[in-house]
């Protein structure tokens, strides 16, 4: 399973592109999965479901299944948050797995950077960056990595699928 990720600040356009991608790659025949780092608390399971109180009443994991999909919650309880590579684990199998955040784990990994944020450009810290996709030209990119117009699906995509080997 190839492995890529998509990091920037927030605000920068991650979920967007990736939105656009995901379908992209399906219509060139790629199975895909995706991981997304939230930093902040969050929930996925609504109170007053069973699987909520399960939860809600200590179970360590609950999984909900029916006849269109499954998903299991594991409540961490005071256990230190997975790493990424725990997660890959977990995953089943596909052509490619999109990595959205974790921006400072070392996979190699496209920077959307849009500098009209004012944030600093990762790639400057990070040679895991191989490529940053910004709506401006960034006169200080480094020699490691390739500047791809984040307004251009077609570039974006086909850098990953060549990057990624997936061609």
């Amino acid at each position: 399973m190839k492995v890529f990720g998509l990091a920037g600040w927030s605000g920068s356009g991650k979920t967007t592109l990736v939105k656009q991608l995901i379908p992209a790659l399906i219509q060139k025949g790629i199975k895909l999965s995706t991981i997304k780092h939230a930093h902040h608390n969050f929930d996925i399971d609504t109170p007053g479901k069973d699987s909520y109180e399960h939860r809600h009443a200590g179970a360590t994991e609950v999984m909900v299944a029916s006849g269109s999909r499954w998903a299991l919650l594991h409540e961490l309880r005071k256990e230190a948050e997975p790493t990424l590579d725990e997660l890959i684990a977990k995953m089943t199998p596909v052509d490619l797995l999109l990595v959205e955040g974790f921006k400072f784990d070392p996979i190699d990994k496209l920077e959307i950077h849009r500098p009209s944020i004012g944030k600093d450009l990762l790639a400057l810290q990070d040679d895991h960056i191989v490529a940053v996709a910004s709506d401006e030209h960034i006169p200080n990119l480094p020699d490691h990595c390739k500047l791809l117009d984040l307004n251009n699906l077609e570039e974006v995509l086909d850098f990953i699928v060549d990057h990624t080997g997936l061609a």
